[in-house]
C-alpha cells in the first residue's frame, strides 16, 4: 500500500509501499515541475501528512528529499528546454508553454526584480503562487547560463519543499486520521495558491 492509498484508507504504508510511494511522489512532482499544471504543493503536503502519522522517524526526511530532488530536476529540465527554444529560430512548445503562463505584467515585474536582486528573486519565486514561471522566463530572457540558474534554483527547491511539508505537518497534527489531515493540507495549499488572484480581483 502506498502513501497515496493511505490517504483514502487511513492506514500507514509499510516498507513495500514505500518502494512504490516515494518513486510515485518523485515522478508526480517532477512532471508537475516540467508541466506546470499538477498541484505539486498539495502532493508534498499530502505525503507529509501520511509521513507525520507514521512511526518511522525518517519518513518526513524521505518526503523532503524526494520532493526537493524532483522539483529541482524538473525545473532544470524545463529551463534547459527553454534555453533550447530561445536559441531555435522557431522556438519550442516548451518555451511557448512558459510564455502562455507568464502574463506581460507579471513578466515585466519579474524582469525588473531579477535585474535588481538577482538570485534572491529566483529563490522566492517558488514560494510565491504562480511566481515560478514568470521568473524562470525572465532568467531565460536575461540569458542566464544553466549553471547560474542551477545555483539559484537549488535553495529555491529546498525552501519550497520545507514550506509545503510544514503545511502537511500542520494538517497532520490537527487531526487523528491521515485523510482528515490531507483534506486540511490540500485546502490550505489551494487557498494559498488562489490568494493572489482573489486579492487582485478585490483590488480591481
Amino acid at each position: 500500500m502506498t502513501w497515496l492509498a493511505a490517504v483514502t484508507t487511513g492506514a500507514t504504508p509499510g516498507a513495500a509501499g514505500d518502494a512504490i510511494g516515494y518513486p510515485t511522489l518523485f515522478l508526480l512532482v517532477f512532471l508537475g515541475a516540467l508541466i506546470p499544471v499538477v498541484p505539486t504543493g498539495a502532493l508534498v503536503s499530502s505525503a507529509a501528512v501520511v509521513a507525520f502519522h507514521r512511526t518511522a522517524p525518517l519518513s518526513l526526511l524521505f518526503v523532503f528529499v524526494t520532493a526537493s530532488a524532483a522539483a529541482f530536476l524538473g525545473d532544470i529540465a524545463l529551463y534547459w528546454l527553454g534555453r533550447r527554444g530561445m536559441k531555435s529560430k522557431n522556438g519550442s512548445r516548451w518555451l511557448e508553454a512558459l510564455r502562455s503562463r507568464a502574463p506581460e505584467e507579471r513578466l515585466s515585474q519579474a524582469q525588473a526584480k531579477l535585474a535588481d536582486h538577482g538570485v534572491a528573486v529566483l529563490v522566492l519565486s517558488r514560494l510565491v503562487p504562480a511566481g515560478r514561471i514568470p521568473v524562470m522566463l525572465a532568467c531565460l530572457m536575461a540569458e542566464w547560463p544553466l549553471r547560474r540558474f542551477v545555483r539559484g534554483n537549488l535553495p529555491a527547491c529546498l525552501a519550497w519543499a520545507v514550506t509545503y511539508q510544514l503545511i502537511g505537518i500542520l494538517g497532520g497534527s490537527l487531526f487523528k486520521e491521515p485523510w482528515q489531515g490531507v483534506v486540511a493540507a490540500i485546502a490550505l495549499t489551494l487557498a494559498i495558491s488562489a490568494a493572489p488572484t482573489v486579492w487582485k480581483r478585490v483590488r480591481s
